[in-house]
């Protein structure tokens, strides 16, 4: 099985200067349950159908199944979606030895800026950008599948 190892930050401004390529994300959930998601999305002129098992208990591991399927088939299933959908620019950013994957989302989850690094095991060292904040790996509100759900526009009004 494939398992995804990666580490989740809130990112600052900064990034965007150091990208080398940027593209919308568009996605959809048909199935948000904590014990397996299933995920609808087009990325630029592709697209996927993915399905992610539960994290580990600190929220760093989990498995990933992930297949390309032809865009309109995507756009399709994207109709069967759960209610809410994810909306972002993705900037990808080298640095280092890795690359990162900075999410900067539209829509319900305005204002949200999220870094995403994939590493090869839990504990693997790697180079902080000086745009990086607060480490959320594990908080589950930050879950692409739950801001579908529970948008970051709404946090705000709950507290």
């Amino acid at each position: 099985m494939a398992q995804e190892i990666e580490r989740k930050f809130l990112a600052h401004s900064g990034y965007k200067a150091e990208a080398s390529r940027c593209e919308r994300i568009c996605q959809g959930y048909l199935s948000s349950v904590p014990e397996r998601t299933v995920r609808v999305r087009v990325k630029g002129e592709r697209a996927y159908l993915t399905v992610k098992g539960a994290s580990d208990p600190a929220g760093v591991s989990r498995y990933e199944w992930e297949h390309e399927i032809p865009v309109p088939d995507a756009l399709e299933l994207l109709q069967l979606c759960e209610p809410g959908r994810i909306d972002k620019t993705r900037h990808y950013v080298p640095c280092g030895a890795h690359l990162w994957e900075v999410d900067e989302f539209h829509g319900d989850n305005e204002g949200l800026v999220l870094a995403e690094i994939e590493l090869r095991s839990p504990d693997e060292p790697f180079a902080r950008p000086s745009w990086l904040g607060e480490e959320v790996t594990g908080d589950p509100r930050y879950y692409n599948a739950a801001l579908a759900a529970c948008p970051f526009r709404c946090w705000h009004s709950r507290s």
